[in-house]
């Protein structure tokens, strides 16, 4: 517990978006970050369980923040942070279509929203227990290296059909249409 309590006055001291709106809120209310802090997750928490637009909430919590550190890291110098945030979205993508093939079914589980978002935090948690780096490396990654040629071929013999149907398409098109008189 003594671990979870450092790594939140951690987060506390870092400077950014919401640590500063929570300093804020600090200095006009008079009330300790900590304890402000510890509301909202509390709420955030119970409306995730309980409240209506639990699935927006959690897809705004997946997608917004990640968005924001997604341009900070294309606008830094450093290349590892690009990678962090690309390997998020690997997995985020991967999820969002597992997802969209479950959500009928597992939407119908209680708390269910509160599991996706915690799992979406899990996987932007920063250090060593980033869980999109886990997921990446030791499921994703193996798959895609053990049939990542065999797509490319798939890729590429749909993208050589698509251009012929389009050809074709433009070609019925044109051949089709009164010329006009000039």
């Amino acid at each position: 517990m003594d671990g979870l309590r450092q790594r939140f006055e951690h987060f506390l001291e870092q400077r950014n978006l919401a640590t500063e709106a929570l300093r804020a809120l600090e200095a006009k209310t008079g009330v300790d970050k900590r304890y402000l802090a510890t509301g909202a997750a509390t709420l955030l928490s119970l409306y995730l369980l309980f409240g209506f637009g639990a699935s927006l909430l959690c897809n705004v919590i997946g997608f917004v923040y990640p968005a924001y550190a997604s341009i900070k890291a294309i606008e830094s110098p450093s290349k590892e942070d690009d990678t962090v945030w690309l390997t998020y979205w690997v997995v985020y993508g991967l999820f969002g279509l597992a997802e969209f093939f479950s959500d009928l079914l597992l939407s119908w589980f209680p708390f269910y929203y509160a599991g996706k978002c915690a799992f979406l935090l899990f996987c932007m948690v920063p250090g060593p227990w980033n869980g999109a780096h886990m997921l990446y490396h030791r499921a994703i990654r193996p798959l895609f290296l053990k049939h990542h040629e065999a797509v490319d071929s798939v890729v590429r013999d749909l993208g050589g059909r698509a251009l012929d149907v389009a050809v074709g398409i433009t070609r019925d098109a044109s051949v089709t249409q009164p010329q006009k008189d000039k």
